[in-house]
């Protein structure tokens, strides 16, 4: 299913929303997506499926997600500086090892989703 930059943006902004403490340990009001990729993959994935990748940087594994073969980095404000993308292979049990399931509850509370295990 192939959707509209529309419905990307939306859900952009209904992430930022619903970011805080309680979905990573590591957000601030000056840097809301902070420690947000690993949480953030699973739910994008969950609502609009395609593949977890990753990125070794120097703060650790960061990911994101690859949707109908193009890559959508719903985190990436975090980092001050671009990001060089690998999009190495992953999977939910990697992402959720940067993340806790108390988290992604939270997140997907947060935005009105199911969870899905």
């Amino acid at each position: 299913m192939v959707y509209s930059a529309v419905d990307l943006a939306h859900f952009a902004e209904r992430l930022a929303k619903a970011w805080s403490r309680e979905t990573s340990s590591l957000w601030s009001l000056d840097n809301p997506a902070r420690g947000q990729c690993g949480v953030t993959s699973l739910v994008v994935q969950d609502v609009f499926g395609g593949q977890i990748l990753k990125t070794p940087l120097q703060q650790g594994l960061h990911f994101y997600n690859l949707i109908d073969g193009q890559r959508f980095d719903f985190t990436s404000d975090q980092f001050a500086d671009p990001i060089g993308y690998q999009d190495l292979p992953s999977d939910r049990e990697e992402a959720m090892s940067e993340t806790n399931p108390g988290q992604y509850r939270a997140l997907c509370g947060r935005l009105g989703l199911p969870v899905n295990s």
